[in-house]
């Protein structure tokens, strides 16, 4: 009996030791549910935040935010500013390789930013370098991307040259428009660089899969410096547009987590998954924005009296069950400094704006006799599809008859980067760095993210006088300056919500730090 008993453990041993050789328990896997499928991978070409929790795993820049969105340094080592603030020379991380071997240089820095402002590349995102020297107008096409303001000082040291003392520059390098790219891996395979079994990354993960419409699969990255720390072998971003069966998937242990919640089942979703349910203040702003430069859009009277008349109150308390607050600024509220400018009818009661709006609507030739017809689109979404229909009821009594059209996020945001047709389009803007700039630049002439085309020199002056301004009291004041004359008086955009995140966490994942930036990068979780 004895003998048996040591045999089978001896045996058990054996077949534990197998097991673990083989990886059958040492792989780790998250399964991460993520709203929608990117449009692309290239760091180059994206533009939502789908697209940023992914490259986030496969990239990082000069600087990233750690599992608290706090700034850190990155694929640099460290860094020193010029006295006046207008010169950031960086050293790389020795030893730091590419996914392929190759060492990660100042050169590569060096070509990708050029390639980000380049008109070749029509990156939404060129803008995001507007701060270097000579950026906008290489982007412009008014000199060519070889004089930006940047160099390789050697292999491991990076330079840049500001026009200006950017506050925020040290945080918007961690956006992934600043991502490095592999030079030879672009040169040798052109646009297919991005595909699995192709792409060159510097990050925490590697590409292996991509399956559109059922998952991503990254694999922990060899390569990496830090890949000791990393705790998650495997992730596989499976897009969740529809909100109520990845609930049901992850109640299933299919998914490990989601980054949004079908908001009218809240309730449920509570009682069912307590503390697994993270809702919490992101900096960011929902809003819809009409097509500026189309009939009868490029009305601004127009354009205010439908903003009027949407009851944001029940937006939020209904439609939202109170995840989101009601919002009369593009800017939201809490940035140390600045004043955000909200429109003149926020104060009024829903009453007063309804009969306001009517007046201006008459006055324009609108009413139940002669509706005004507006088109809505929005991306999928239980929430979209719900807060579109509610305006629709909203507007309906004043004589503007609305017809929705829902398509996948990819085609919907495809049609707005493209600056396609529509009347009015649901979007959302999410910081990337802690700043009203950030916000504001999509309503300047040019910027690849002002879906409305809204232009006016006078916001545009007020910008750039922003940019160079001496001191930060009158950065911030010039700033709040533009949003009164773009948002609450032109709407450029019409602001409708304040963000909240509506996470779903299983308690199986560690490391999960809210915050709000919402970053969650996967190389500081791990999973029991």
């Amino acid at each position: 009996m004895v003998f048996q008993v040591k045999f089978r453990s001896w045996l058990a041993g054996c077949s534990l030791l197998a097991m673990t050789a083989t990886g059958a328990f040492a792989e780790v896997v998250y399964n991460r549910g993520n709203s929608a499928d990117p449009e692309s991978l290239d760091p180059h070409k994206t533009a939502t935040t789908y697209e940023a929790h992914i490259l986030r795993d496969l990239f990082m820049g000069l600087m990233i935010q750690d599992a608290k969105a706090q700034v850190q340094p990155g694929a640099a080592e460290s860094y020193t500013v010029s006295a006046d603030g207008k010169t950031y020379s960086f050293k790389l991380r020795k030893g730091a390789l590419w996914s392929d071997g190759a060492p990660v240089t100042a050169d590569d820095f060096v070509f990708s930013w050029r390639r980000l402002v380049d008109p070749a590349t029509a990156s939404e995102y060129a803008y995001m370098l507007a701060p270097v020297v000579n950026a906008e107008d290489i982007t412009a096409g008014k000199m060519k991307p070889d004089q930006l303001a940047v160099k390789a000082i050697d292999p491991g040291t990076f330079e840049v040259t500001l026009k200006a003392p950017t506050p925020y520059f040290l945080e918007m390098l961690t956006h992934q428009s600043t991502y490095p790219v592999s030079k030879a891996s672009i040169d040798k395979l052109g646009a297919d660089f991005v595909k699995p079994g192709n792409l060159v990354s510097n990050g925490a993960f590697v590409l292996k899969e991509f399956v559109p419409n059922d998952h991503i699969k990254l694999a922990k990255s060899d390569t990496f410096y830090d890949a000791a720390n990393v705790k998650i072998d495997t992730v596989n971003f499976i897009p969740t547009e529809d909100r109520s069966t990845a609930m049901k998937r992850f109640e299933a242990g299919e998914l490990d987590s989601n980054d949004d919640l079908p908001t009218e089942q809240l309730a449920d979703l509570k009682a069912k998954f307590g503390d697994q349910i993270r809702i919490g203040p992101y900096l960011g702003a929902y809003y819809y924005a009409f097509k500026t430069d189309k009939k009868p859009w490029d009305n601004v009277k127009l354009r205010a009296a439908i903003s009027e008349a949407i009851d944001r109150d029940y937006l939020a308390e209904k439609v939202w069950q109170n995840t989101m607050i009601p919002a009369y600024s593009f800017v939201p509220p809490g940035i140390a400094g600045y004043e955000t400018r909200v429109t003149d009818y926020a104060g009024k009661s829903q009453l007063d704006r309804e009969d306001e709006a009517r007046k201006v609507l008459a006055e324009l030739g609108y009413g139940p006799e002669t509706p005004l017809k507006m088109e809505i689109r929005f991306n999928t979404s239980e929430n979209h599809k719900n807060t579109a229909v509610a305006i629709q009821e909203q507007l309906k009594p004043l004589g503007i008859e609305v017809s929705l059209v829902n398509t996948d996020t990819k085609t919907h945001y495809g049609l707005l980067e493209q600056h396609g047709d529509f009347d009015i389009a649901r979007a959302g803007w999410i910081a990337d760095y802690k700043d009203p700039e950030n916000f504001l630049a999509l309503c300047k002439t040019g910027t690849g993210n002002n879906y409305a085309l809204y232009s006016n020199k006078d916001y545009d002056d007020l910008m750039a006088r922003a940019a160079a301004a001496a001191t930060p009291e009158e950065r911030m004041k010039l700033l709040s300056d533009a949003e009164a004359i773009g948002v609450a008086r032109d709407h450029c955009v019409v602001p409708l919500l304040y963000y909240s995140y509506h996470n779903l966490v299983s308690n199986k994942l560690k490391g999960w730090e809210d915050n709000v930036m919402d970053v969650h990068p996967t190389r500081f979780l791990s999973k029991e």
